[in-house]
C-alpha cells in the first residue's frame, strides 16, 4: 500500500507520543504519514504531539502539532479550522482518544460518567461537526475511522461501566454517520481494538511494581487465542486500510482487531 495516501490531509486525535513507547495514536499518525499523507496530530499534550510530528519528519514525512481538549467544541472548530487554513482540506479524520474510569454502575459517580463520555463520545461528534462540512467542500469524499473498543460489544471483567457504555455508543454513531454522509462519498468506519499491549497499558499497573506488571502482561497474552496481546502497529494497520482506497466499498464497518478475545 506504499502511497496509498499521496495527496490526502489526515487530522489524527490522541496523536501524542509518551517517552516511553508508541501510542496506538502516535501508530496511525506515523502510519498514514508512511503512506504519503499530511498528518495534522492533535493532543492535549503539545509536547507528547510534538514528539510524534519529530518521528514522522525525521522519517521524510510531513506533520503539524495542534494543542487542544477535543472534548471542548471551541478547541476543536480552532483546531479543524487551522487544518484547513495549512493545507487546504481535510480528507481523513481518526478519532483515537479514550479514558477509562473505575466503576459499576452504582460505584461510578455521575461526574465519572460525564466525563468518560464526553471524551470517548462526545469528542468524535464534534469532529465530526467540525469536518464533514470540509470533507463535502473539498469534492471527493473522505474516510472517518473511530477507536472504539471489544468493551463495547462483550462483557468486560473490570468494572468499566462508563467506558463500555460511551464505546457502544460510539459504534452507532459510526452507523449513523455512515448512513447520512455516504451520498456525499464519506465512509465511516471503527476499529474495535481487544488487548492491546501500550504504555497506557502498562501504566494502569504500574502502582503493583515491576514484577508484577510482568505478570500481569503474560496474564494478558495468555488471554488471547492468537498467544500474545496486539500492538498499536496492528490497529494503526486497521485504520490504514479503512482510510485507503482498498476499503473504498466499505463503510458503517465494525472492524474487530482482538488476536479472538470477543470470541
Amino acid at each position: 500500500m506504499k502511497g496509498c495516501l499521496e495527496g490526502r490531509v489526515a487530522l489524527v486525535s490522541g496523536a501524542g507520543a509518551p517517552a516511553d513507547g508508541t501510542s496506538n495514536g502516535m501508530a496511525a499518525a506515523a502510519t498514514f504519514a508512511r503512506e504519503g499523507a499530511v498528518v495534522v496530530a492533535i493532543d492535549r499534550d503539545i509536547e507528547a504531539c510534538r514528539r510524534t510530528v519529530a518521528a514522522i519528519e525525521q522519517a521524510g514525512g510531513r506533520a503539524q502539532a495542534l494543542e487542544g481538549d477535543v472534548s471542548r467544541s471551541a478547541d476543536v472548530e480552532r483546531m479543524a479550522q487551522a487544518a484547513i487554513k495549512a493545507f487546504g482540506r481535510i480528507d481523513i479524520l481518526h478519532n483515537n482518544v479514550g479514558i477509562e474510569l473505575l466503576g459499576d454502575v452504582v460505584e461510578a459517580t455521575e461526574d465519572d460518567w460525564d466525563r468518560v463520555h464526553d471524551v470517548n463520545l462526545k469528542s468524535a461528534f464534534l469532529m465530526c461537526k467540525a469536518t464533514i462540512p470540509a470533507m463535502i467542500a473539498g469534492g471527493r469524499g473522505g474516510a472517518i475511522v473511530n477507536v472504539s473498543s471489544i468493551a463495547s460489544i462483550r462483557w468486560s471483567s473490570t468494572p468499566y461501566i462508563s467506558y463500555s457504555t460511551s464505546k457502544a455508543a460510539l459504534n452507532h454513531f459510526t452507523k449513523v454517520v455512515a448512513r447520512d454522509y455516504g451520498p456525499q462519498k464519506i465512509r465511516c468506519n471503527a476499529v474495535l481494538p481487544g488487548l492491546i499491549d501500550t504504555p497506557h497499558v502498562r501504566k494502569v499497573y504500574a502502582h503493583l511494581g515491576p514484577e508484577a506488571v510482568e505478570k500481569e502482561m503474560a496474564r494478558r497474552h495468555k488471554r488471547v487465542p492468537l498467544g500474545r496481546m496486539g500492538t498499536p502497529q496492528e490497529v494503526a494497520d486497521a485504520a490504514l486500510f479503512l482510510v485507503s482506497d482498498q476499503a473504498r466499498y466499505i463503510t458503517g464497518a465494525l472492524l474487530v482487531v482482538d488476536g479472538g478475545v470477543s470470541l
